[in-house]
């Protein structure tokens, strides 16, 4: 049986992709950038409670999100569009390519397609030779 994902998975995924380094954004958030240094885009954040994001059932903030970043519209409706998946937007995010999850969901998924997930990610924000450096060695 395939293993399910965890919040642990996220370090590990994101620092095994090339010229990463966990960094800051927004502020404080910590976030997965890549490349590394100045120029680093992020591609994985760690998003803090905001008014924007809340638990439509209790109507609080989310505590827990991860903003994660999509190649395009198409792979942000087909994560969010899937009951299956725990990935959704909220209205702030209109026009955006990225997607929310809450890491206490994360074992909703295997880590096989989280790290797919990542991967596309990383993708999106990474310089194109890198990326293609990347995939060409896989």
């Amino acid at each position: 049986m395939e293993r399910k994902a965890t919040p642990e998975d996220i370090d590990a995924i994101c620092r095994g992709l090339p010229e990463v380094e966990l960094g800051i954004s927004w502020g404080d958030r910590p976030t997965y950038k890549v490349p590394r240094g100045p120029k680093g885009r992020g591609f994985v954040l760690y998003r803090a409670p905001h008014k924007t994001a809340v638990d439509p059932d209790t109507g609080e903030q989310y505590r827990d999100l991860l903003v994660i970043m999509v190649p395009d519209d198409a792979a942000k409706a087909a994560l969010v569009e899937d009951d299956s998946l725990p990935f959704f937007t909220v209205p702030h995010f209109n026009g955006y390519n990225a997607v929310l999850v809450q890491e206490s969901r994360l074992g909703e998924i295997a880590r096989a397609e989280l790290a797919e997930i990542l991967v596309e990610a990383w993708a999106a924000r990474a310089p194109k030779k890198l990326a293609a450096e990347f995939f060409a060695g896989r």
